[in-house]
């Protein structure tokens, strides 16, 4: 039976992947920082195989002994610290986090006595503002914010350990991805929570900045299987994981409220201090290597997704995120 080892178990890709994998007869393991977090975390089934262990990154060689002690085949380096504004306001806890964590866990899969295929989950804003559209493996980095800039990094660590050291660890360039589990914080899970409540009567508006800024948005269950066929392949290499096709925040609100019988023009009020001084420019994904040597491809439209959100949001009690039972 293989075991896999995933960090940031808790979030949305997390709670997919562990899924995928269960499904599939894996015993997994579950990394989190926050044990709070841990406590209510569910899923379906399988979830007699899954042990979730606490470790916040920090202790190199704790952490070491940990990974060792499971001795897992394969390695999902989920766990990040995700936010933009969040690593503007604090850039030292997000390298601490991002780069320095992710050279622990390279350090930590080195001493195993069989080093495991380690997935480490990248960013399209490595790409920043990119020279070409659309961008490949090939692209080179412009990170324009300390996230950005520190998944770089980490991206190029991994890189690094794999073409100088020969292990197999892979890079997945993501772009964004979605689904009924997408924390309310991100722009695509607030809209559609912000229709659900409205139209339940729970709020009376939704405040938001540029709602113009396009996106190359996706499935998240789609990507959890790219990320595992990524490990499957004969070696390894990096992959852009991307739809292709851009949408704008405004695509997002029309689909929103329209799923609920709502106007979004009515209830959107825009706040000019919200736009970000850098927002990502055509950042839209070649994800053709990984069609090619995987067979991925991202297949779901997005007009469907966004409204899939919008009605599990409006099916919870307060108009939240979806449980992950």
């Amino acid at each position: 039976m293989p075991s896999a080892l995933i960090t940031g178990i808790t979030g949305q890709d997390g709670s997919y992947l562990s899924e995928f994998l269960l499904e599939r007869g894996y015993d997994v393991h579950g990394l989190v920082r926050d044990p709070a977090r841990a406590a209510g975390f569910r899923i379906g089934r399988g979830h007699d195989r899954l042990q979730i262990h606490s470790e916040d990154f920090s202790d190199a060689g704790r952490l070491a002994a940990l990974v060792k002690g499971i001795g897992p085949d394969e390695v999902y380096h989920l766990a990040a610290q995700t936010h933009v504004a969040q690593s503007t306001a604090d850039p030292l806890s997000t390298l601490q986090i991002n780069v320095l964590g992710t050279a622990r866990l390279l350090s930590a899969c080195r001493q195993c006595r069989r080093p495991p295929r380690l997935f480490h989950a990248s960013t399209s804003l490595v790409f920043g503002e990119p020279r070409t559209s659309p961008q490949d493996e090939t692209t080179e980095f412009r990170p324009t914010n300390p996230y950005a800039a520190s998944k770089a990094c980490a991206t190029d660590l991994v890189r690094i350990a794999r073409d100088t050291e020969g292990f197999f660890f892979v890079n997945g360039i993501c772009y964004n991805h979605e689904s009924p589990r997408r924390d309310p914080t991100f722009v695509t899970a607030k809209i559609c929570r912000a229709a659900a409540r409205i139209r339940k009567g729970l709020q009376t508006s939704l405040t938001l900045g540029h709602i113009g800024a396009r996106r190359d948005w996706g499935d998240a269950r789609e990507f959890v299987s790219g990320f595992w066929s990524s490990l499957q392949a004969d070696e390894p290499r990096d992959y852009v994981f991307a739809t292709g096709v851009l949408h704008s925040v405004e695509d997002v609100l029309s689909v929103a409220f329209g799923t609920v019988g709502l106007e979004w023009r009515n209830h959107v009020v825009i706040d000019p201090t919200l736009f970000r001084p850098s927002d990502p420019c055509q950042l839209v994904g070649n994800a053709s290597r990984a069609h090619q040597k995987l067979g991925w491809k991202a297949t779901g439209r997005f007009e469907d997704l966004i409204a899939e959100m919008t009605r599990c949001a409006l099916e919870a009690s307060d108009g939240g995120p979806a449980s992950h039972e």
